[in-house]
């Protein structure tokens, strides 16, 4: 029995292999992909992060692969439909973040809100203490918060948001009632919600079937001055229609932990210069970097879900996940249907 680990830092490495005696384990930094395939070909077991793009042609290259554990809730980054075909179980992390992301959510707001960013540089740049043009911010208080998706992190915003004095209005696809009047919020339709929300702030899954759920037409109905909020996934926004909202004025600020085609944007200048890049990718990546130039944008790499909580529970599960599948009883199994309506990122 092998277990491969991918995407594995080394100071996580060594929590591991205490709990596996008897079996391989080999660990790698890098991510899994065609070009480090070769190194997971004989593995009965592989641990990947999101940057693990599990497909096809992964697949059938591990002839001996019998489960697959993502150390993430979300799982859209594994082929599962495919994976099931052959008998390969899919594990994940169902709930490691949803305080930790919540709270990242109102860090990203409350940069806005108050121009900490922006002061922050300033005094770094100037030594002057003195300064307060243009640093003008505004109170949660009273305003209108409009979440998108309340599952386990979108509840947890609901509670934060109550406690500013926030009116809360929100869109689910499965609304919770119960919890609704539990606090004190109404459920609507995603039109409403964007058109009277003064922040928006998506906590949905992505799956191909409701892409760009963030797209021109609902930023036309959007407040003028609304301010945008996305630790989700990036897919669930229209880069260009983003701009376009950005540059109007109609939206005031964005802030997010997440951006459309990341994993492309992640491998950078090498990406690009590889010339697999196609015509979509590339506008995609230059209305980022667009993005990335804006005075009124804050962005952050991926690291909503990143504090010593959350990573110590991440370990812990994926291990009982692994142990469980290795006794024969495998827990927090993921199916092609969750993959479909999975509702926490």
């Amino acid at each position: 029995m092998k277990i491969v680990f991918f995407e594995a830092p080394k100071a996580e490495q060594f929590s591991f292999p205490q709990f596996f005696n008897g079996v391989e384990v080999v660990f790698f930094e890098e991510k899994l992909n065609e070009n480090s395939i070769e190194k997971a070909k004989d593995a009965d077991v592989i641990s990947v992060f999101v940057a693990s793009l599990i497909n096809k042609n992964i697949i059938d290259a591990m002839s001996n692969l019998k489960f697959i554990a993502t150390r993430s809730t979300g799982f859209d980054h594994i082929d599962c439909a495919y994976a099931a075909t052959k008998g390969i179980k899919v594990s994940n992390v169902p709930a490691y973040g949803s305080y930790t992301v919540a709270e990242f959510a109102f860090t990203l707001i409350l940069s806005l809100s108050r121009n900490i960013i922006k002061a922050n540089n300033y005094i770094t740049e100037s030594l002057d203490f003195n300064y307060f043009s243009n640093m003008e911010g505004f109170d949660l208080n009273n305003k209108t918060l409009g979440i998108i998706g309340t599952g386990k992190i979108g509840k947890n915003v609901v509670k934060i948001a109550k406690g500013f004095n926030m009116n809360v209005v929100a869109h689910d696809l499965y609304p919770d009632l119960v919890f609704a009047k539990e606090n004190n919020f109404v459920y609507k339709s995603l039109t409403e919600v964007v058109s009277e929300a003064d922040i928006i702030t998506l906590h949905t899954p992505y799956n191909k079937d409701d892409g760009h759920l963030i797209n021109k037409e609902n930023i036309s109905k959007m407040k003028k001055g609304v301010y945008l909020i996305n630790t989700a996934r990036g897919e669930l926004v229209d880069t260009e229609a983003l701009v376009f909202g950005l540059k109007e004025g109609i939206i005031a600020g964005f802030g997010a932990d997440v951006l459309e085609d990341e994993k492309k944007m992640k491998e950078g200048a090498s990406f690009l210069a590889s010339g697999k890049a196609t015509e979509e990718e590339k506008r995609i990546i230059g209305f980022n970097h667009e993005l990335m130039k804006m005075s009124n944008v804050i962005i952050t790499p991926h690291i909503a879900f990143y504090t010593r909580e959350a990573v110590a529970l991440i370990l812990k599960t994926t291990v009982d996940n692994i142990q469980g599948f290795l006794n024969g009883s495998p827990i927090n199994l993921v199916s092609v249907v969750e993959q479909n309506s999975l509702r926490d990122k």
